[in-house]
């Protein structure tokens, strides 16, 4: 009885981490496989380092990226971090409205002021 008691808590450790680390990253992994073999020609998909593409075609392990007109690339599927909607597409500093009643060049104005001061000259 005092052998099962002082291996009781050895044994309960193994299940928490079993519960709390092992089995969500299991299922986490089984999602992105299954994202990565549902990949079809048309499909926006972010990279796993960050680059926007479109799937074009897809091969056994491959998945073939077009990042800009006409230029394409070979990824492996396992490279490919998620399948990205149009609502999740980054906004480009340039589509960024101005304010009202400001033209570009007090926007610009105020953009200069804003850095910090060790980078201005005295």
């Amino acid at each position: 009885m005092e052998q099962l008691g002082s291996i009781l808590p050895l044994i309960l450790l193994v299940v928490v981490f079993y519960f709390l680390l092992i089995r969500p990253q299991r299922k986490r992994q089984q999602e992105a496989v299954k994202m990565q073999n549902s990949l079809a020609p048309g499909a926006r998909v972010m990279t796993t380092t960050g680059l926007f593409g479109t799937v074009v075609a897809v091969d056994n392990e491959d998945v073939i990226l077009e990042v800009a007109p006409g230029i394409e690339t070979r990824w492996v599927k396992a490279a490919i971090g998620r399948v990205v909607t149009p609502g999740d597409a980054p906004a480009s500093d340039d589509e960024a409205p101005l304010d009202e009643g400001k033209d570009e060049a007090e926007a610009s104005a105020e953009r200069n002021d804003d850095q910090d001061s060790s980078t201005k000259k005295s």
